[in-house]
């Protein structure tokens, strides 16, 4: 069974709510979600996975916290064991023009310099009030369509995941 590791920062509740969505759609898909907040996980669960989604919510950016997680995972770019795995990023805010899409980009450069295989969300009529070709999204709270745009990207990396298992 292919693990989906599931690894967030949340402030004020949306991105741990769009959590619960990608969980869902890694469970959906089949997949062993391995969820953690960052503050509770470790280099070694990086190594562990087969796939991975990463979410933070939008402060101009990532969190520190995240950002700190991931500068101590250098030696993993070093070594390339992060390559070829599947993964995708998810992130919430207060405000649809408060720079959420900048922070997916953040989120998508980190699994770039680890060779990641990035798992976006395609086209869907949902994609016209929630979401982004980047990954899934919230804004001021979290609605279904926000739900199901978590659903699809925790189901597509897992699915994805299953896949590069074979």
């Amino acid at each position: 069974m292919a693990r989906i590791l599931l690894l967030y920062d949340s402030r004020g509740g949306l991105t741990e709510q769009l959590a619960d969505g990608v969980e869902q759609g890694i469970q959906a898909a089949g997949a062993e979600c391995v969820r953690r907040r960052v503050e509770d996980a470790g280099v070694d669960d990086l190594l562990a996975a087969d796939g991975l989604v990463l979410g933070s919510p939008n402060w101009s950016g990532i969190t520190a916290k995240l950002k700190d997680f991931f500068d101590h995972s250098g030696d993993l770019w070093e070594t390339g064991d992060l390559g070829g795995i599947p993964a995708g990023c998810f992130t919430s805010g207060y405000s649809r023009s408060g720079g959420i899409e900048a922070t997916l980009l953040q989120l998508v450069h980190l699994l770039f310099a680890h060779g990641m295989l990035i798992v976006g969300l395609p086209w869907s009529e949902a994609m016209r009030e929630s979401g982004s070709y980047y990954g899934a999204t919230a804004h001021g709270r979290v609605t279904e369509l926000d739900m199901e745009q978590a659903r699809a990207l925790g189901r597509r990396v897992a699915e994805y995941a299953i896949r590069l298992a074979l």
